[in-house]
């Protein structure tokens, strides 16, 4: 069966980084797109980014964009998420999502459980 597994959320300071890595099992991980999403207290989930199958990079959220990358590792059925330059505004849970297509125009269609995200001092 499906699943994914994120970790590395945790408490970072203003200005911090973190590295989030998505574990995935269950497909043929090479060949689905596979994106990072972002449900903060209150508000409704957002994408953030994608990584297609053939590592082309969609940004789903200008907020992001000179601070976060997404990468994967098919050889470890990995996908990660670098955050760097972290603001109290990205708190968040963050999930990592199968995306139902090899390119990313498709949406998601398994989901991670979740990471917590707290960017304070």
């Amino acid at each position: 069966q499906v699943q994914l597994v994120e970790s590395g959320g945790g408490l970072v300071q203003p200005g911090g980084s973190l590295r989030l890595s998505c574990a995935a099992s269950g497909f043929a991980f090479n060949y689905n797109a596979m994106g990072w999403f972002r449900q903060a207290p209150g508000k409704e989930r957002e994408g953030v980014l994608c990584i297609s199958s053939g590592h082309s990079i969609t940004y789903y959220a200008d907020s992001v964009k000179g601070r976060f990358t997404i990468s994967r590792d098919n050889g470890k059925n990995t996908v990660y998420l670098q955050m760097n330059s972290l603001k109290p505004e990205d708190t968040a849970v963050y999930y990592c999502a199968r995306v139902g297509s090899s390119s990313c125009a498709g949406g998601p269609v398994y989901w991670g459980q979740g990471t917590q995200v707290t960017v304070s001092s």
